[in-house]
C-alpha cells in the first residue's frame, strides 16, 4: 500500500509542474454554417510555438486545455479547402465561434514510392521515424538501430557514420546531457516524428559564426500531441525462478518544463545503472585536467565473459532518477539531475592463468565467490544562459559511491576470505562565462574546483604469502588502509578576435593540486595482537602547479577549416614521504602543439588531418615508496622519478555520404608513438605478482585503423552494415628480470542486416568477428592466438492482428592456440499480445532455453592466457505487462 501511495504521489507531482489548467471549447463551421470536420486547432502564444492542439469531431466541436491566463494567445483553424483562420483569445471567455472561408487549392503532382523519407538541410539530416518503426517497436531507441548511418551499441552508446554522438538533444533542449540512455529506452517511438543528424554541432550560440566544431548529436523532434500532456509508461513483470521486473516512467516535453522521471528495480540481470552511464566521461575528465586516481584497491581481477550483461548477470537493483529541466525565458535555464543506485551482486568463478617466459610457466588456479553492493548518489545542478552575445554555465556536482564486496577465494587449494570497502565522494563546481561585443572580440572566464576523497579498506583472512609478508610464520590475516584526499582547481580567462573567416584566442590560466596518500598494512597475527607491515606504510604528501597559456588560431572557411593550437605551461610538483626519507621537486616547462584540418571535398564529403604532440607526467600513484597491496595477489611500489610521458599522434580520416541514396562510409587511421622514461618491473610467481616502477627509456607504439560502411536498400527494405577494425602495438615488458620486446595484434569484424519482409516480418542477423595475436620478439618465445565469431539473429513476426512472436538465437565460437574449442548457442523466444483500448501489452518470455548454466572465457594479453569459467543463470520464463498513459 505504502508504494501505491508512493507511486501516485511521483506522478500527480509531475503532472502539476505543467501548471493550472483550463478547457477552451467552441464550434468550427463554413460560410454557411455547416460543420467543418476534422479541422486542426493550434493554440499558439505570441512567439508562434504551439501550446495546444487538437481536431474538431463530425459536429465541429473542439475541446482543448489551456493556460489560465488567455490574453496574448491565439487559436488558429486549419482544413483542406479552407482558408487558415485565426482569432485571438480573452481572459474569462471559454467559448468561441469560428468561420472559415472556402479556399480553392492546386495540388502538385505527387509521385508516391515506397521508400523511407530522409531529408538534408545543411549540415541536418532528418530521419521520418514512422519510416523504420515496426509494428513490435516501442521506444525510439529501437528504432535508432534500423536507421542507417546510426549505430547503437549494447550499452546504448550511439554513434552516427562511425563518430559517437556529442549529445542528444529532445525539441532542441539538452535534457540529460550525455546521460541519453533513459531517452532512447524510455521515450515512445510513436511520439517522435523524425531524427535529426546535427553535423558540426556547436551548442553554444555566440561561437556558431566561425564553428569550428566536429561534434555530431541528434535531436529527436516531437510530434504535437505528444508536446501537450503527460506521457510514461509502467511495467510490471514476474517470473520463475523468483524474478522480478518493474518500472515506472513519467515524461513531460512542453516549451518550458521537460523531465524524464523513472524508478525501477528487477533482478533479472538488467543493470537500472546503465541509464547513468556519461558516454562521454572520458572527454570530460581530460577537459577538466583532474587526473585524480581510480580505485586502487580490488578484490582481484574477476573480470566479466565476453556475454551481453542480461545472460550473465546475477543481481538484485533498484534505481530512482529524476532529470529536470526549466526554461526560465528563452535564453536561461535550470536542470537538475537527481539519481540514486542500490544493487546486490553475485559473481561465482574458477579461473586458470598462464605466464610464459622464456625457460619457465608461472601459472596459478583460483576460485571465488563474490558478493558485491555497489552504491551510487549524485546530484547534478546546472544554471545555463545561452545568447547571442554572452554564455553562462555552472554546474554543482555532488557523487558519493559506496562499494562493499564479501569475496570466499580458493587460491591453489588454499582456502581465505576477504572484504573490500570503499567510500569515495566528490564535490566540484565548474562555471563559464563568455561575453561577445559589437567588435566581434570574446573574453571568457573559467573556474572548476573540486574536493574528493576515496576511503578503502581490503581484509583478508588467514594471511596469505606468509614468506613475503610475515618472514614464513602463518598469520591470521591482513588489514589493507588507504586514503587519497583531494583538492584541485583549474582557472583561466581567454581573449578572442573573430575578423570575418579567422579566429584567434589567446588564454592564461593555472591548476593547484593538493594530495595526500595516507595506507597501511597491519599483520593480524591472532584475535589479539596486529602490528605494521615493514615498510608497507605510507604519508605521502603531493603539492603540483600548473602556469599555462595557449594561442590559437582557427580558419573557418567554407570547404577548408584549419585549427593550430600552442599550448605552453610550467610545472612544478613537490612531493614528500618523512617516513621514507623522500622529499623531491620537479619541474618542467612543456609545449604541446596540435593542428588539425577538414576539408570538404563535396556537398557530404570530407576529409579530414591532424597531429599533435603532448607530454605529461604521472601522478601521485606512481611516486609512493611504501608497498600497498591491491589486492590478495598483488603488491605494488614504486622506485623512480616522477613517470614522464612524451606522445606523438598523427591521424586522418574520410567520410562519405550519399544521403538521398542512404549511403555512409568512414574511414580512419592513425598511430602513435610515446616514449616513456620508466617501466614496471613485474615479479611473478604462483601465489603472488609483485610490482615496482623502476627508472628505464622505452617505447610503446601503436597502429590503428577503422572503416565502416551502412546502406539502405530500398528495393529489400533492407539496412545493411559493415565495419572492420585493426590495431597493433608494440611495446616491452619487464618481467622475473627479464626485459622482453612484445608486438600485439587486433582484429576486429562485422556484418549484419536489419530487414522489413512484407508488413509481418522483421528479421536481423549480425556477425561479429575478433582475433588477438600476441608474440614476444625472443628466441623460442610462446606465440599465442585467440579468435572468437558471433552470430546473432532475430526474427519477429505478426501472427495475426496485435498478436506477436520474436524468436533469437546467439551463437558463440572460441577458437584457442593447442586448445579445443569452446561453442555455445542461446536461444530466446516469446509471444507478445497487444490491447490497443487499454494501451497494454501483454507478454510471455522465456531466456536461454537451452539452460546453460556456466560459460568459460578466455582473455590473451601479451604472454599472459588466462580462461574463466563463470556461473550464469539458466533458463528464465517471465509473464510481463507494459502500459502506457
Amino acid at each position: 500500500m505504502t508504494r501505491a501511495v508512493l507511486i501516485l504521489a511521483f506522478l500527480l507531482f509531475h503532472a502539476g509542474l505543467a501548471g493550472a489548467r483550463q478547457a477552451v471549447s467552441g464550434r468550427v463551421t463554413d460560410e454557411q454554417g455547416k460543420a467543418v470536420q476534422a479541422a486542426s486547432l493550434s493554440l499558439k502564444d505570441a512567439a508562434g510555438d504551439v501550446r495546444g492542439f487538437t481536431r474538431t469531431d463530425a459536429k465541429g466541436q473542439f475541446r482543448l486545455d489551456a493556460p489560465a491566463r488567455l490574453q496574448g494567445l491565439t487559436l488558429e483553424a486549419s482544413s483542406i479547402g479552407f482558408r487558415k483562420t485565426a482569432i485571438p483569445l480573452q481572459n474569462g471567455k471559454l467559448v468561441y465561434e469560428i468561420r472559415m472561408q472556402e479556399s480553392e487549392i492546386d495540388l502538385k503532382t505527387v509521385e508516391v514510392k515506397n521508400r523511407p523519407s530522409l531529408a538534408v538541410s545543411g549540415d541536418t539530416l532528418s530521419y521520418r521515424t514512422s519510416d523504420f518503426a515496426g509494428a513490435q517497436d516501442r521506444s525510439i531507441g529501437e528504432v535508432l538501430k534500423k536507421m542507417p548511418g546510426i549505430e547503437v551499441a549494447e550499452n546504448g552508446k550511439v554513434s552516427y557514420n562511425g563518430k559517437s554522438i556529442s549529445n542528444l538533444y529532445i525539441d532542441g533542449d539538452n535534457v540529460l546531457d550525455d546521460k541519453y540512455n533513459i531517452a532512447t529506452k524510455s521515450i515512445p517511438q510513436g511520439a517522435v516524428e523524425k531524427v535529426q543528424v546535427i553535423g558540426n554541432d556547436q551548442p553554444i550560440k555566440m561561437m556558431r559564426k566561425n564553428n569550428m566544431s566536429d561534434d555530431v548529436a541528434l535531436n529527436l523532434v516531437l510530434k504535437d500531441e505528444a508536446r501537450l500532456r503527460l506521457m510514461g509508461d509502467a511495467n510490471l513483470g514476474a517470473g520463475t525462478p523468483g524474478r522480478f521486473d518493474e518500472s515506472l516512467t513519467a515524461m513531460l516535453f512542453r516549451k518550458n518544463l521537460k523531465f524524464i522521471n523513472n524508478l525501477k528495480g528487477n533482478n533479472v540481470g538488467s543493470d537500472p545503472g546503465i541509464d547513468l552511464t556519461a558516454h562521454n566521461a572520458t572527454d570530460y575528465q581530460k577537459r577538466l585536467e583532474n587526473n585524480k586516481p581510480s580505485p586502487l584497491l580490488s578484490a582481484g581481477a574477476a573480470g566479466v565473459p565476453t556475454l551481453p550483461q542480461s545472460r550473465y548477470l546475477y543481481n538484485k537493483a533498484g534505481l530512482l532518477n529524476f532529470n529536470n529541466l526549466y526554461k526560465l525565458n528563452s535564453e536561461l535555464q535550470l536542470k537538475a539531475h537527481v539519481a540514486y543506485l542500490y544493487d546486490e551482486r553475485w559473481q561465482d568463478y574458477s579461473k586458470f592463468s598462464e605466464t610464459y617466459l622464456p625457460g619457465q610457466t608461472i601459472a596459478y588456479r583460483e576460485q571465488q565467490g563474490n558478493r558485491m553492493n555497489p552504491q551510487r548518489l549524485n546530484g547534478r545542478f546546472n544554471l545555463n544562459s545561452n545568447a547571442d552575445n554572452h554564455y553562462l554555465d555552472n554546474t554543482l556536482l555532488a557523487e558519493y559511491v559506496p562499494y562493499r564486496n564479501r569475496s570466499a577465494l580458493l587460491l591453489n587449494q588454499q582456502a581465505a576470505g576477504q572484504e573490500l570497502r570503499q567510500q569515495p565522494y566528490e564535490v566540484s563546481n565548474e562555471f563559464n562565462f563568455r561575453r561577445k561585443f559589437a567588435s566581434g572580440r570574446v573574453i571568457n572566464f573559467y573556474s572548476y574546483l573540486s574536493a574528493a576523497d576515496q576511503a578503502e579498506q581490503l581484509n583478508v583472512q588467514p594471511g596469505l604469502n606468509a614468506d613475503i609478508l610475515n618472514k614464513g610464520e602463518p598469520y591470521a590475516g591482513l588489514v589493507q588502509n588507504l586514503r587519497i584526499p583531494t583538492i584541485f582547481t583549474n582557472n583561466y580567462a581567454s581573449f578572442a578576435h573573430v575578423k570575418g573567416v579567422f579566429t584567434q584566442t589567446y588564454r592564461a590560466g593555472f591548476q593547484l593540486q593538493f594530495q595526500r596518500l595516507l595506507s597501511d598494512l597491519k599483520l593480524l597475527q591472532d584475535e589479539q595482537r596486529s602490528a605494521q607491515a615493514a615498510g608497507m606504510q605510507n604519508d605521502l604528501d603531493w603539492k603540483k602547479r600548473k602556469v599555462y597559456g595557449a594561442a590559437q588560431y582557427e580558419y573557418a572557411g567554407e570547404k577548408l577549416k584549419l585549427g593550430l593550437n600552442v599550448p605552453v605551461s610550467y610545472n612544478q610538483i613537490h612531493y614528500q614521504d618523512l617516513l621514507h626519507g623522500l622529499d623531491a621537486t620537479y619541474n618542467r616547462f612543456f609545449v604541446n602543439p596540435s593542428f588539425n584540418m577538414k576539408y570538404n571535398t563535396g556537398i557530404e564529403n570530407y576529409v579530414n588531418l591532424n597531429y599533435s604532440l603532448s607530454n605529461s607526467v604521472g601522478s601521485i600513484d606512481d611516486v609512493y615508496r611504501g608497498a600497498v597491496l591491491r589486492n590478495y595477489r598483488s603488491l605494488f611500489a614504486n622506485n623512480a622519478g616522477i613517470p614522464e610521458t612524451k606522445t606523438h599522434s598523427i591521424g586522418a580520416g574520410f567520410s562519405y555520404r550519399k544521403a538521398m541514396q542512404m549511403f555512409f562510409m568512414n574511414l580512419q587511421a592513425g598511430y602513435t608513438d610515446s616514449k616513456l622514461n620508466t617501466i614496471s618491473s613485474w615479479v611473478l610467481s604462483n601465489s603472488i605478482q609483485q610490482r615496482i616502477v623502476l627508472p628505464l627509456s622505452n617505447h610503446i607504439r601503436s597502429f590503428m585503423l577503422n572503416a565502416n560502411a551502412s546502406k539502405y536498400l530500398f528495393s529489400l527494405k533492407t539496412t545493411v552494415n559493415a565495419g572492420l577494425g585493426l590495431n597493433s602495438n608494440d611495446y616491452n615488458q619487464l618481467q622475473n628480470n627479464q626485459l622482453l620486446p612484445y608486438t600485439g595484434q587486433n582484429l576486429t569484424g562485422n556484418a549484419g542486416f536489419e530487414s522489413r519482409i512484407g508488413s509481418f516480418i522483421n528479421w536481423s542477423y549480425n556477425v561479429n568477428y575478433a582475433a588477438s595475436h600476441n608474440k614476444a620478439r625472443a628466441v623460442n618465445a610462446a606465440d599465442t592466438r585467440v579468435s572468437q565469431l558471433r552470430q546473432l539473429s532475430a526474427l519477429s513476426l505478426t501472427l495475426r492482428k496485435n498478436l506477436f512472436l520474436n524468436l533469437s538465437g546467439e551463437h558463440i565460437m572460441t577458437r584457442q592456440t593447442a586448445q579445443p574449442d569452446l561453442r555455445y548457442l542461446f536461444a530466446d523466444a516469446s509471444i507478445k499480445y497487444r490491447l490497443p483500448k487499454l494501451k497494454t501489452d501483454l507478454e510471455c518470455l522465456v531466456t536461454n532455453l537451452a539452460n546453460i548454466r556456466t560459460f568459460e572465457a578466455v582473455y590473451l594479453s601479451a604472454n599472459a592466457y588466462t580462461s574463466g569459467v563463470y556461473a550464469i543463470p539458466g533458463r528464465v520464463a517471465m509473464l510481463k505487462a507494459a502500459f502506457n498513459f
